[in-house]
């Protein structure tokens, strides 16, 4: 194995890429790179300096100055550990607006890649093998049936104390699937040389153990 290397997890809605990779990233003492928190940042941090929503001088020059980085946990946006400001209903809103804008995608995927040059990181998302980190020395495509992912889902939701019929959940699931894979932009795809693992009828502490046998 490498001083430095790069893994990347992707799959359908509901796998349980963050969970794994969270565990994976512990297992093996490297950082966890939550692509959904550095949005959650960028929104947090525009809504913060006023910057408006759309393609203009004033956004692209807060992204110029704007630094991410994850450490031990901890997200550090411009050198300010942002952990709990960015989990809050606001900051999720402004973080789906400014995940669609190109000029933000962009960015953060440079940031992404950067890191992956000085350390050892996993991610997980949509298209990490296939466009964020095209060279990732580890490539896994974690996925399992909609109808596993539907269950999964309903017994959290259940567990919540929100509650939903398991046909809602399982339409909603396939809906996810339709829309990712038929996206315009960068498209849910398993990368040519990742290695696929289905986890239908598989524990956590299995899959874990699955993913840290594919890369030792």
């Amino acid at each position: 194995m490498k001083d430095i290397f790069r893994i990347a997890i992707d799959g359908p809605s509901g796998a349980g890429k963050s969970t794994i990779a969270k565990a994976v990233a512990s297992g093996l003492g490297i950082d966890y790179i939550d692509t959904g928190a550095m949005y959650r940042a960028v929104g947090y941090k525009m809504n913060r300096e006023g910057v408006p929503f759309e393609e203009c001088d004033e956004l692209r020059t807060m992204l110029d100055s704007t630094d991410i980085d994850f450490v031990k946990g901890d997200i550090i946006l411009d050198g300010e550990t942002v952990n709990t400001l960015i989990r809050t209903p606001e900051v999720s809103m402004l973080a789906s607006k400014c995940s669609a804008l190109p000029m933000v995608r962009e960015k953060l995927v440079d940031i992404q890649r950067g890191m992956g040059t000085r350390k050892s990181v996993i991610m997980d998302g949509r298209d990490i093998g296939t466009n964020v980190l095209k060279d990732a020395e580890y490539k896994i495509f974690l996925t399992a049936s909609a109808e596993e992912r539907a269950r999964r889902r309903f017994l959290e939701l259940q567990e919540k104390g929100t509650p939903q019929e398991y046909d809602a959940v399982l339409e909603d699931i396939k809906q996810r699937d339709h829309n990712d894979m038929t996206r315009e932009l960068n498209p849910l795809a398993k990368a040519d040389d990742a290695i696929e693992l289905n986890t239908d009828g598989l524990g956590i502490d299995e899959v874990v153990q699955a993913v840290l046998d594919i890369i030792r």
